[in-house]
């Protein structure tokens, strides 16, 4: 399914946006853009997500 992200915003390599999910509740989703790098999360509060934004550690190649 598609996702239309809005409030995007970028914390170093890292992209935290807000969506809506298959049931309409508002998730908030951590993504590195990072070459190689896998992360990606859904969380709850716009808070969260950032707080994993500003402390995520691309793993060492």
């Amino acid at each position: 399914m598609l996702r239309r992200f809005r409030n995007v915003a970028r914390i170093g390599p890292v992209r935290v946006g807000t969506a809506n999910d298959q049931r309409g509740r508002m998730k908030h989703t951590a993504v590195c853009t990072a070459p190689r790098c896998d992360f990606s999360a859904d969380y709850d509060t716009r808070a969260a997500a950032e707080l994993a934004a500003r402390t995520h550690r691309c793993p060492i190649r």
